[in-house]
């Protein structure tokens, strides 16, 4: 279970060593409103100009805006470009700890591409750059600072532009050494050959990518993942991650179904740099120790705030929280529902978005930290959390005639103020079983002290081909909330009792 509140805690406390080819990216953005008379070609007034880091730069640069220390590895030429780039890198503040090995014999990877602004649409792309691999003499100084520099680091990234820096012989001794020390090796390959990233944790190959690499058809969702898990036996890895533009990404695990995380549904301005974010955020979350699955839906998460930015952008852990975990899907008052006639506007809005609906339930009288904990974590395993609370009658039956301390309304609006809490519905019944008809949840949240068959409405949500979720932690928000209708203090077999107030 990914807990967002400790892990974004988390995020600071993380170091990620990435290695790979380093550019500079600059960009010349202006109107286009004519046709040269010399030739056929658009010509842009330019308004503004940006420069930055790129390439595997740009993923050390989203380690470190993410919170993350940033462990970088890679190779610039001895020029302007490269003297920028290291200035750029080793300012104070960055976050990067960066060692640059000076090659002599090629340039600085450069590319300068040109914008409308208008239209956010690219009209040609410069690329300065050699591609063959770099000389033995570079490539063992970058042996040696990789290997040096991994043991302090809680994973690594590859970060492959096939501009010569990633070597075969390099590859090799960094994942040999990360395998050895149980570190995570996340790889954004490039090229056909995927054997030389053989012992690799995670692989990210876009669709055409994937194609090229499996040899095997990728246009159905169905085709991709039978080519990522023919990919993943070939190389080794435990799983491949395949990036599929607009229709989001396909995660496959060693062992584990298949599972597509939709795109968010954002305007799109820049795709330049993506990757890069993707690669960095899939690095800090397993430094995190967070499952592949949860890693990768704050990485989907993470590309959609950077596509909506200009250039080659970053992602900070504020907009990557909100992203996640929208502040206010709606105002509180509107999320709580008497009339269960108004469920089906909501859940008909989140359906269109192919979100995940999630539903959890309970008493919630009075609310405490421990609560609000296992709220978070259940908003974590969907898109959107649906809460059932019992009614006043309702926990008058279950606990006496002095309960509720605070009346279902009281109740109600300090849940619908929870960051966590999409919608709160309120039932009669001593059980969420008729609700849980209505709402028809992809996710059915429950405590992870509590047994499947404990569970009210599990064969139905399983039948609906949703899924049974447990919390890390137990999740007894007060009695009914998961069982059979029994009252608060009810014994289970795994003996202990829950007393919560």
């Amino acid at each position: 279970m990914f807990d967002f509140e400790k892990r974004f805690a988390e995020l600071s406390q993380q170091t990620v060593l990435c290695i790979g080819d380093l550019m500079l990216d600059a960009f010349v953005y202006g109107d286009v409103t004519r046709i040269s008379p010399e030739a056929p070609a658009p010509v842009i007034r330019v308004g503004h100009e940006e420069i930055v880091v790129g390439g595997a730069g740009n993923v050390a640069r989203n380690i470190s805006s993410l919170g993350s220390d940033a462990l970088f590895v890679a190779v610039v030429g001895d020029d302007l470009q490269g003297q920028d780039l290291q200035q750029a890198l080793t300012a104070k503040g960055t976050g990067i700890a960066a060692k640059l090995v000076v090659d002599k014999m090629r340039p600085t990877t450069r590319k300068l591409r040109f914008v409308s602004e208008h239209f956010s649409t690219h009209l040609l792309r410069a690329d300065w750059e050699v591609t063959t691999p770099v000389e033995a003499k570079t490539e063992a100084a970058l042996i040696g600072h990789a290997l040096k520099l991994l043991p302090r680091a809680g994973a690594v990234v590859l970060s492959d532009y096939a501009k010569g820096v990633l070597t075969g012989k390099l590859i090799r001794a960094v994942i040999d050494e990360a395998n050895k020390l149980g570190k995570p090796v996340v790889v954004d390959p490039k090229g056909i050959d995927y054997s030389i990233y053989r012992g690799a944790t995670i692989i990210t190959p876009n669709r055409k990518e994937l194609a090229e690499a499996a040899h095997l058809p990728v246009g159905t969702l169905e085709e991709a993942a039978a080519a990522a898990k023919a990919l993943m036996k070939q190389v080794g890895s435990k799983a491949v991650l395949v990036t599929l533009s607009e229709e989001g990404m396909l995660l496959c695990v060693r062992g584990q179904d298949p599972v597509h995380v939709p795109a968010y549904s954002v305007r799109v301005k820049d795709v330049s740099g993506a990757g890069d974010t993707v690669a960095a955020v899939l690095g800090v979350m397993l430094a995190a120790n967070a499952d592949f699955e949860s890693a990768v839906r704050a990485a989907n998460a993470a590309a959609s705030v950077v596509v909506g930015k200009s250039g080659t952008a970053t992602v900070g852990p504020a907009e990557l929280r909100a992203r996640i975990l929208p502040s206010a899907t709606l105002a509180s008052e509107e999320k709580i529902v008497e009339d269960w006639d108004d469920i089906d506007v909501h859940l008909a809005e989140w359906r269109a978005e192919d979100l995940r609906i999630g539903f959890t339930n309970g008493v919630f009288d009075l609310l405490h930290p421990g609560h609000i904990k296992v709220l978070a974590q259940a908003r974590a395993a969907c898109d959107r959390l649906v809460v059932g609370l019992n009614s006043d009658a309702s926990v008058k039956r279950l606990k006496g005639q002095e309960r509720p301390i605070q009346p279902e309304r009281a109740r109600a609006e300090v849940l619908a103020g929870l960051e966590a809490v999409d919608l709160v519905i309120i039932f009669t019944q001593d059980t969420p079983l008729e609700l849980i008809k209505r709402v028809r949840p992809t996710v059915l949240v429950k405590g992870g002290d509590y047994k499947p068959d404990q569970v009210v409405g599990r064969e139905l949500v399983e039948k609906l081909g949703g899924k049974l979720t447990a919390l890390s932690a137990p999740f007894d928000p007060e009695g009914g909330a998961y069982g059979h209708g029994q009252t608060h203090g009810h014994s289970h077999d795994h003996g202990h009792t829950h007393s919560h107030g």
